[in-house]
């Protein structure tokens, strides 16, 4: 259980930079992150660094093509969740 605790620290720490290295690169004009790598790393269970990083540097706030897509994947991670550590 502290190796599931480890992967879920770290997935949400490389979340929260990409978002916040995509949010410099997009304020200075240089190559970006695709959204479909920043929505993967939310599906490896990173939605809540990405939520973060989203809220911190109000980065993809405002773009629904993404954000439809994001909070989909939030509520299926919550839903497994839900199931999995249901007693």
């Amino acid at each position: 259980m502290k190796y599931v605790f480890l992967y879920f620290i770290i997935v949400n720490y490389i979340a929260f930079s990409m978002f916040h290295l995509d949010k410099k690169r997009a304020t200075k004009g240089k190559a970006r992150i695709s959204e479909k790598s920043l929505l993967t790393i939310c599906g490896f269970g990173g939605s809540f660094g990405a939520w973060l990083a989203m809220k911190n540097f109000n980065h993809k706030t405002r773009k629904n093509s993404f954000k439809i897509p994001f909070y989909i994947i939030v509520v299926t991670q919550a839903v497994i969740l839900f199931f999995v550590f249901r007693r």
